[in-house]
Order: C-alpha cells, then sequence, then structure tokens
C-alpha cells in the first residue's frame, strides 16, 4: 500500500486542528519544533498543566492527566530539541499525583459539556494504573532526550508506582490499561532490570495476534498490535506472533480514506472531537510508518 502524503496534508488543511497539522508539517520535514510549541502552547494553563480539549473527548478548561499525555507526545515529536514547558509539565503532575505515587484517572471537572462520561465520572482520589503508565510512559520517551524530564523527582514516583501497580496485578487489566502499561515496560526496559520479567508476566495477557478487544467501548472496538509494540524490533514486539506487526502496517497503510485522512474505531462525544480524533489518527498513522520505515 502507497500512502498518499500530499493528500494527509490535504484532509488535515482542511479539518485538522492547527496542532495536528503542525505536528504532520514537522514529520513531513517541513516544519519547525518552535511552530509545534506555539500550537500546544493554546493548551496550557497556568499551573503548567494541558486541558482545553487537547484531550478531545475532555474538552473542561482544567489542567487533566489526559492533556499531560498528548502535550507530552508534542515534546517528543520535538526531539532533539528540548522545552522548558516538559519539566514545568513535571512539576504540574507531582502537585496532583497522589500519595501512593499514581495518578487519578481525572481530575473534577467543573463544566461537564461534550465531555466523555468516563473522564467526568472519574474518581479523583483513587490512582489508576492507566492514567499513571499513559502519562509516565509518555514522559521517558520524552526523557530520553531532555535530562530536566529524566531527572525530574516525578517520574522516578510514577515509575515505581507503575512497576509496583504491574507486579501486583492478579487478573488481567482492561484492553486499554494493558496496551499503557506494556508501552510503559517496552519504553523503560533497558533502564529498569525488573521490567523484563514484568513485561513477560504482563505479555501473557497480549494474545499473538494483538488484539484485545475493549469491554464495553464501540462496536469492534480493538486494541491492535500496533499499540503494544509501535516500534518494530522494541521488546514488546517480541509478545506477537511472527508477521504480525508487518500485517499490521500494511493494515494501516491501507486504511487512508479517500480524503486523505484516517478513521477512529471509537465513539467521539461531540462533532468537533470526531474530526479532531480524525486529525489525531492521521499524524499518528504517518509517525508509525515512517517509524516503520514505510515511508
Amino acid at each position: 500500500m502507497t500512502v498518499d502524503l500530499h493528500r494527509a496534508a490535504g484532509f488535515l488543511a482542511a479539518h485538522g486542528r492547527l496542532l495536528d497539522r503542525r505536528r504532520f508539517e514537522l514529520l513531513a520535514g517541513t516544519g519547525d519544533p518552535a511552530a509545534v510549541l506555539a500550537a500546544v502552547a493554546g493548551y496550557r494553563n497556568p499551573d503548567g498543566g494541558y486541558g482545553w480539549g487537547l484531550e478531545p473527548d475532555l474538552r473542561a478548561p482544567e489542567s487533566q492527566p489526559g492533556g499531560a499525555l498528548h502535550a507530552f507526545e508534542v515534546f517528543e515529536d520535538i526531539a532533539p530539541v528540548t522545552s522548558p514547558r516538559a519539566a514545568e509539565l513535571c512539576d504540574w503532575l507531582d502537585s496532583v499525583t497522589l500519595p501512593d505515587g499514581g495518578l487519578p484517572f481525572a481530575l473534577p471537572v467543573s463544566d461537564p459539556a461534550a465531555c466523555a462520561p468516563f473522564w467526568v465520572r472519574a474518581d479523583p482520589v483513587v490512582s489508576t494504573l492507566q492514567s499513571t503508565a499513559f502519562a509516565a510512559g509518555a514522559a521517558h520517551r520524552v526523557a530520553a532526550h531532555d535530562p530536566a524530564v529524566a531527572g525530574h523527582p516525578w517520574l522516578g514516583r510514577a515509575t515505581r508506582y507503575c512497576l509496583d501497580a504491574i507486579a501486583a496485578l492478579d487478573e488481567q487489566p482492561p484492553a486499554i490499561a494493558l496496551a499503557f502499561a506494556v508501552r510503559f515496560l517496552d519504553t523503560i526496559h533497558d533502564r529498569y532490570p525488573e521490567a523484563a520479567n514484568l513485561l513477560e508476566q504482563l505479555g501473557k495477557s497480549v494474545p499473538g495476534t494483538g488484539l484485545v478487544p475493549v469491554e464495553g467501548g464501540s462496536e469492534g472496538e480493538t486494541m491492535r498490535a500496533l499499540d503494544f509494540a509501535p516500534v518494530p524490533g522494541s521488546p514488546a514486539s517480541r509478545l506477537l506472533a511472527p508477521g504480525v506487526l508487518d500485517r499490521e502496517l500494511d493494515r494501516l497503510a491501507g486504511q487512508q480514506q479517500d480524503d486523505g485522512g484516517w478513521v477512529v474505531d471509537f465513539a467521539s462525544f461531540s462533532p468537533a472531537a470526531a474530526l479532531e480524533w480524525r486529525g489525531y489518527a492521521t499524524v499518528r498513522a504517518v509517525a508509525t510508518l515512517q517509524r516503520a520505515g514505510r515511508l
């Protein structure tokens, strides 16, 4: 399958957020890290966290762990350039981390308009592996080129929480939490000796096909091989049967729509979020295929 980057750019020009257009430009080699940072700054709050719909189905203004994930993705994009905003985000995360070292799924929302119910109904005083692993995993990928993030106390606390929480699992976690936990272990595999054993243990819950249906999600909503191991040759990729990642990359390339963009398999909770997820998915697809040497 051949991906048409010109059509992808056209889709983003017609329907994408400025942030996703800037991220795409960076992937295409025509962008500027400063422009990407300027775009994500619009979602930043004075407390150092990110809200305002940076997580498309969480449109409330307050800073949220979900917003932190997407901000860290931007700080990863701009490597080897660094931004002081990344360490400031760690400061904010440290301020909302619970005593056990974990993050709640979400913090209180003042106005639930256009927010997914699972964000609004989250318990803000209970730590969850899903939120902590997705924020810490993304932060570790930034830490690979940003010493201020690598040495931040919050990242150490969150990492310890995730390692202990994964070690304590006595049943398979939900599909999305499983994917984030596997990616977290994959990211820190070479820096934390215990991660290898935990990845092997948790990997028993990942079928060789990489297909794990999302319970309670939309019809057909499924975590797939690239959600667990988006980088071929990584430790997590060894959890999958031979040839699975190649077939999934072929499938991803073939999913480009006639309008140039990609789609998602989950429900959105506002018309704006539906388009924003498509823009996000388009950037993610191009980044994944580029990383795998398919572009």
